[in-house]
């Protein structure tokens, strides 16, 4: 990894935008890479839509916006329309297939559309509120970003004391992040 990858994750307030990226920055700078994430939310607990910025890479990031992402993942229908303006000839471009989005609305310029059906999978094989992770293992699979394990030791920090209330809670999660990993190609 040269350069740094630019990713942007966007959602709905409450589909666990945030956690995504932090996840993915704690794993990436356990494994010794250079990372910068920025959050941007306000009134998502309304309804409004959730954005995380996330560069990774082996060397210093030099400035912490960018213009282009290579990978805009999109959870939601206003999130396809929101993160559009991130989108270029070298994106990857992943949405939920659950998303309210008709296809005219895709960005076309994008190198590629992978579609993810992400919230039914959840719903139907494992947990609604592990569909974040599912999309991680999906973003992990395509992207490099980080190791399995190292995801899975990140997951540990930041949902660990969930883990010890609940300890069905450590194996669902980890069975998201395969989940997702096993959804694209």
């Amino acid at each position: 990894m040269k350069k740094p990858l630019k990713i942007v994750v966007a959602g709905e307030g409450g589909q666990g935008v945030q956690a995504v990226a932090e996840i993915l920055a704690e794993a990436a700078y356990d494994e010794g890479k250079e990372v910068l994430y920025i959050p941007a939310f306000g009134v998502e607990q309304r309804g409004g839509v959730s954005l995380a910025y996330l560069q990774v890479g082996d060397e210093p990031i030099p400035a912490p916006k960018f213009e282009k992402a290579d990978i805009v993942v999109a959870l939601s229908g206003r999130a396809v329309r929101r993160t559009r303006q991130y989108v270029g000839p070298e994106t990857i471009f992943i949405y939920d297939t659950h998303a309210d989005v008709q296809e005219e609305e895709l960005p076309k310029e994008a190198k590629r559309l992978i579609p993810i059906p992400g919230i039914e999978v959840a719903r139907k094989e494992l947990h609604p509120r592990v569909f974040n992770i599912l999309i991680m293992g999906a973003l992990i699979k395509l992207t490099s970003i980080v190791g399995l394990e190292d995801a899975k030791r990140a997951l540990e920090k930041r949902l660990g004391h969930r883990f010890e209330k609940d300890p069905s809670l450590r194996e669902l999660n980890y069975r998201a992040l395969e989940k997702g990993m096993a959804l694209v190609s």
